[in-house]
């Protein structure tokens, strides 16, 4: 007997009932998420073609995407790309998943006199990941010097493909390295970052579709989540100018521990801002000499 072709209603709300048993967070928006992407539309804009019946080959897409996220993979990952403020960037295993928090990361970029007040700022993105931080910064200032560093030259790939996809390639720089060390005294204006910052003995207990999935490269700050946080600002006390910014985001119970050591480096004017959850999610400070 010949199954009854399905409308994309009907897929979806089958699809939300199968995430739904294997226990996928938000299964329904996982749906529609995959389905907007099968239909090269956003997902609001799916509501118009509810009533459809997609052809077969949506429909094995979508069921091969379904299973996917069922067997733990991150959706974006399935997808393939993500959003990030304004720019559509490509995401896979090779760089952690853009989040809603680090945009607010680049908002306080944006919003200090550290790049609005300085003509032309050398800014510089210490493990730059996808490229999210340091593209969205090129997209947002029409005049400065973007560079985009990394140690892993999987992530610098990406980040490279990226730039090219959002047409930034030609104003940022993207190179491999662990630190901003060789960058010439007193010569950059913004240090921002959104580093490893989970204590290692905490990382193989997180959820299983970040612990299978992203690179735990980009995941475990050493013993204490701080070790890259120490070594960044070693290397920020002698590159930035005097007055220059450091722009960090940091783990919801690290806020007394990075002002302190804001403080300890030099730094005045240290904030630690929550995000819109209500933590501490950002360390911030200016260079005193």
């Amino acid at each position: 007997m010949t199954e009854t072709p399905k409308t994309l209603r009907e897929l979806i709300a089958l699809g939300d009932a199968y995430l739904q048993r294997r226990n996928v967070p938000d299964a329904r928006v996982v749906c529609e998420w995959l389905a907007a992407c099968l239909f090269k539309c956003g997902r609001l804009d799916l509501y118009s073609h509810l009533d459809e019946v997609p052809d077969t080959r949506v429909v094995d897409a979508l069921r091969r995407g379904l299973q996917r996220v069922a067997a733990g993979e991150p959706v974006q990952y399935v997808l393939g790309r993500w959003d990030f403020r304004a720019l559509t960037l490509k995401v896979d295993r090779r760089a952690l998943i853009p989040r809603p928090e680090t945009e607010r990361l680049v908002d306080l970029v944006l919003a200090s006199p550290h790049v609005r007040q300085t003509p032309k700022p050398l800014v510089v993105d210490v493990g730059t990941g996808s490229g999210c931080i340091i593209l969205s910064l090129a997209h947002d200032l029409h005049d400065g010097v973007f560079v985009g560093l990394d140690v892993s030259p999987d992530a610098l790939a990406l980040a490279r493909e990226n730039a090219v996809l959002t047409g930034l390639a030609d104003r940022v720089l993207f190179a491999e390295s662990d630190g901003c060390g060789e960058f010439d005294p007193a010569s950059v204006d913004v240090l921002v970052s959104n580093p490893p910052y989970i204590p290692s003995h905490v990382v193989d207990g997180l959820e299983r579709h970040i612990r299978e999935h992203e690179p735990r490269l980009a995941l475990d700050g050493g013993p204490d989540g701080l070790a890259v946080y120490r070594a960044l600002l070693l290397d920020a006390v002698m590159v930035l100018k005097p007055g220059g910014g450091v722009f960090f985001e940091i783990g919801d119970e690290q806020g007394p521990a990075l002002r302190e050591l804001l403080e300890e480096y030099g730094f005045v004017e240290v904030t630690v801002q929550r995000d819109y959850a209500g933590k501490d999610r950002y360390a911030t400070g200016t260079l005193g000499f």
